[in-house]
């Protein structure tokens, strides 16, 4: 159960009312309540689902397999949606969840994205030699759009958390932004 209620979407100062009426994402309704940074949180999140160079399957590879070391339940059912609309596979999100590491039904490439997120989120940081294989792989560039993806979800998994907020039904998916 919520540890308290999100912002009434009526009384929320612009432009977070706005974004609050159009968009039944209630973890917004949360973050909303810190309403100095709520307009550039969101523009953060959606830059990080819309406009980075990494692939987005790997991105939401990388987010489920955050969701499921943080046992965040509400990132998860949201994001599997997001993932299938950019490609991911029944298995690939089933192997994931059951926490099949080096299931058959990756490619190497996303193999090294999900090591590599779990030795983030498991060690705090991954090995220089993690990085420096992902680094062949993806680049610089993709290496450090991967750890602000992976340190951001990590974040909002706290922040559902520890607000106490419960899964909704999958609010993105299809053939929106999300699935560039």
């Amino acid at each position: 159960m919520p540890r308290f209620p999100p912002v009434d979407a009526e009384q929320a100062p612009e432009p977070a009312r706005q974004i609050l009426q159009s968009t039944p994402l209630s973890l917004l309704g949360i973050v909303a309540h810190a309403e100095s940074v709520f307009g550039r949180w969101l523009s953060y999140s959606n830059a990080l689902l819309t406009r980075l160079a990494l692939d987005p399957l790997l991105r939401e590879l990388a987010i489920l397999q955050v969701a499921q070391m943080s046992r965040s339940q509400y990132e998860w059912v949201q994001h599997v949606a997001i993932a299938k609309a950019v490609g991911a596979s029944d298995a690939q999100v089933g192997a994931i969840e059951q926490q099949r590491l080096e299931d058959p039904a990756f490619g190497a490439e996303q193999s090294r994205v999900l090591a590599f997120t779990r030795e983030v989120v498991d060690e705090g940081a991954a090995s220089d030699s993690a990085v420096d294989e992902l680094a062949k792989q993806l680049g610089p560039r993709g290496v450090v759009e991967l750890l602000l993806v992976i340190g951001h979800y990590m974040a909002i998994a706290r922040v559902i958390a520890t607000t106490g907020l419960e899964p909704q039904p999958p609010v993105f998916a299809g053939d929106g932004p999300l699935a560039r």
